[in-house]
């Protein structure tokens, strides 16, 4: 029984910290948005997703003048002509929502393919870093429940970032 004792006191008694890898994290959404080539990337993305909603804004608009030409008509048109302009209308109307909903979708299409297109780029670089300063992982910061902030290693990432790709080619 004294043994037992002994062995549970020694196990207990020897350093746990010699087994912990070393560990640091990385704020991936502060490098997507103050990198050059992330802020870069979703700076032009917006200025895409803004015109297109000028665009179809204006669209939408000339159909709504349309549409009260077309009920201030009412009244002075055949039945069978203003079904006919209504129909018509109703098509431009299926036809900008389509056109709309592809417009955005290719631009968060683009905007995927930004973030790992940066990812790719980011990898060597955190491997890179990883080799010269002897760490052994890295975890996002999101799964980082508490930590010391000696451990973030995301301003040396970016500024790596920034000097090595500074800019994406955004579609």
């Amino acid at each position: 029984m004294k043994k037992i004792i002994l062995i549970i006191a020694l196990f207990f008694s020897y350093p746990i910290n010699s087994y912990a890898a070393d560990v640091h994290f990385i704020d991936f959404k502060k490098v997507l948005n103050q990198s050059k080539s992330g802020a870069g990337a979703q700076t032009k993305l917006k200025n895409k997703f803004q015109s297109e909603t000028k665009k179809f804004n204006k669209l939408e608009n000339d159909i709504r003048k349309e549409e009260a030409e077309i009920i201030s008509q009412k009244k002075t048109l055949k039945p069978e002509e203003y079904r006919k302009k209504v129909s018509e209308l109703r098509k431009k109307v299926a036809n900008l929502q389509k056109n709309k909903q592809t417009s955005f979708n290719n631009i968060a299409k683009s905007r995927n393919d930004a973030k790992q297109t940066l990812l790719k780029a980011l990898n060597p670089i955190i491997k890179n870093y990883m080799e010269k300063n002897k760490i052994e992982i890295v975890i996002d910061k999101q799964m980082v429940i508490l930590g010391s902030t000696t451990l973030d290693i995301t301003d040396q990432i970016i500024a790596t970032l920034n000097k090595e790709a500074p800019s994406l080619k955004i579609n």
